[in-house]
């Protein structure tokens, strides 16, 4: 999860002149972004031609109202997709992710994991997590995502999901986390096994802890195949991680790929990130596409 260690090493990779090509993806469209981040998704065109729904959704929750952003193919009924954004919320570039998603066939549903607090997006344009006043703002939330909030919250939205025309029922559900979310994928598998077939994360933290309620303890309660995507500085701090997930997996029966990407920094996925690596990210999309085919 975002630290001030991993911090620094990305404050470093900026000065040193870094790879992004920063933009402000605030005032762009959805499909904008897409098309910018994703151009050569095989099925684009679908982005612009009308093929898919996208709706601002109100989510009824145990703790409130969440809203969140849906978006699905227009014809047929598709497997669900639960995305958990990262520690920045749900903001422009994860609604863009789950479009992407969407346009391969699933009906998606990202959410804003702190509605408890505030409606989306949490953080300003330009906002990013190395600053200490908007560490300060969104730590306190995350923390409300405890082990039994953040189950309950999955049961809800796994629920909504599965009302909502173009799911098709019948298929297993997936989701997918990233950072602060990599916990959560984990915990929704374990708060509703019988639903969901996949769960993939990537840069996750917290995923291994000397607590009662460590994520990875919940292993052994879900069939879900499982995506760990580790980034090549976490899996520096926390080197045992990756052992500890592949023992854990192993004993429980249950598949799992897990692979620290050389190269990356935590938070090297989302494409409005300061440490976005297109080419890892896209491998690592890629690998959640095979998951979730052979999967739901």
């Amino acid at each position: 999860m975002c630290d001030t260690f991993t911090e620094d090493d990305n404050q470093k990779f900026n000065q040193g002149g870094g790879t992004l090509n920063r933009r402000d993806f605030s005032k762009l469209s959805i499909a904008a972004i897409v098309s910018l981040c994703y151009g050569g998704l095989a099925n684009a065109s679908a982005l612009f031609e009308g093929n898919l729904i996208e709706s601002e959704v109100n989510v009824p929750m145990a703790d409130g109202m969440s809203d969140s952003f849906f978006v699905r193919p227009a014809e047929g009924e598709h497997p669900g997709i639960l995305l958990w954004p990262d520690i920045r919320g749900l903001r422009p570039a994860f609604k863009a992710m789950a479009t992407r998603l969407a346009a391969e066939g699933y009906a998606v549903l990202v959410v804003n994991p702190f509605y408890r607090d505030a409606k989306s997006p949490v953080v300003a344009p330009g906002e990013q997590f190395s600053d200490p006043e908007v560490r300060g703002r969104l730590i306190p939330m995350a923390r409300k995502l405890t082990h039994q909030a953040s189950m309950s919250d999955a049961r809800d939205y796994i629920d909504f999901i599965d009302k909502q025309d173009g799911v098709d029922t019948s298929r297993k559900i997936g989701t997918a986390g990233y950072c602060m979310g990599g916990p959560l994928i984990v915990r929704t598998a374990g708060a509703v096994p019988e639903r969901v077939g996949a769960a993939a994360s990537f840069h996750g933290g917290g995923m291994v802890t000397d607590k009662e309620d460590s994520p990875h303890l919940l292993i052994p309660t879900s069939p879900a195949h499982v995506l760990h995507a580790i980034a090549e500085n976490d899996d520096e701090r926390y080197p045992t991680v990756k052992h500890d997930l592949t023992a854990a997996y192993e004993a429980a029966g249950v598949p799992a790929e897990i692979e620290v990407y050389k190269g990356t920094l935590h938070g090297w996925c989302p494409p409005d990130s300061a440490v976005y690596n297109e080419e890892q990210a896209e491998k690592a999309w890629s690998r959640m596409l095979a998951l979730f085919k052979g999967a739901l």
